[in-house]
């Protein structure tokens, strides 16, 4: 594996989403492997970017809808990591914006990109927000760009961050439209950071692999029966009904468990420990967050 920092200057990634979860984890691991970072927000006064700024990236002003402002911000890069969130706006946004990203960075003749995505590899399921990443991984194949495509299954996050609101979700809806003995594949969005800056450091060997990433393979059951091991007790859960979560957040959540309840798929742990072996399980990270959020 090469290093940016083996006596030439440092090389720039920009990264886009940077004060998101995938996206500051990325800039903490290029930061921490040498790289300089472009973090691009579109409010860079705020406290989230400032944070970064304080940790060492470049801050940039860019609007996703804007070509220009992110021909601006790729100029001179070598890498973009790429990540849109349809939740913050929707599937059809996440499309045109992420189409926006591929051509000013084949603009900018940036020449790695590194597209945070998920769902299932090429694959169109009738699950919107993982469709139109096959959409968005197309435009960058189109305008020639050398591509590798990270996609996560499921991200540990979902079992604690208030923002997934977890009782409703991983502990209620989820399950029950999944099935609660049903095998997931997951992984924190820490580990996810350090995938990324790895295989930005190796572009002769990931630049065209679409990689699929878990850490762990645990059901809802199984991640409850950790989560009480750990904490002595059981996560709380609120027994929302289908309907009800639909009417608040649509329906691509749902329709993605219900693919899930009988989907086959490669859930393997090889590839995501071939890049990173230190990857952690579901008990570690819950070990780890649980502690420092006690």
């Amino acid at each position: 594996m090469t290093s940016p920092s083996d006596g030439r200057p440092a090389r720039v990634v920009a990264v886009v989403g940077a004060t998101g979860r995938q996206g500051s984890a990325v800039v903490r691991h290029l930061l921490q492997d040498g790289w300089r970072v472009r973090a691009l927000s579109r409010d860079p006064s705020g406290d989230a970017s400032q944070a970064l700024r304080a940790s060492g990236a470049e801050l940039h002003r860019v609007d996703a809808e804007d070509v220009a402002s992110l021909r601006r911000a790729f100029d001179g890069a070598y890498g973009v990591f790429n990540v849109q969130n349809p939740i913050a706006s929707s599937v059809e946004a996440e499309v045109r914006q992420g189409g926006n990203v591929a051509d000013a960075a084949a603009g900018a003749a940036v020449q790695h990109v590194v597209y945070g995505a998920a769902g299932v590899r090429g694959d169109v399921t009738g699950v919107g927000s993982w469709d139109s990443k096959v959409a968005v991984a197309g435009h960058f194949r189109e305008r020639g760009l050398p591509l590798t495509v990270l996609r996560p299954m499921a991200f540990m996050e979902l079992m604690t961050d208030k923002g997934f609101y977890p009782p409703v979700t991983v502990w209620h809806v989820m399950p029950k439209l999944m099935g609660s003995s049903r095998p997931m594949g997951w992984l924190c969005t820490d580990d996810l950071g350090a995938v990324a800056a790895r295989v930005f450091a190796d572009p002769e060997r990931w630049v065209g692999a679409d990689l699929s990433l878990v850490a762990d393979i645990q059901s809802v059951d199984q991640c409850r029966a950790i989560w009480h091991e750990v904490t002595g007790r059981v996560p709380r859960s609120y027994p929302m009904p289908v309907w009800l979560f639909e009417r608040i957040v649509g329906s691509d959540l749902t329709t993605m468990w219900r693919w899930l309840q009988t989907a086959q798929l490669d859930m393997s742990t090889r590839t995501l420990h071939e890049i990173l072996p230190e990857a952690r399980t579901v008990r570690e990270w819950l070990v780890g967050t649980l502690a420092a959020s006690s």
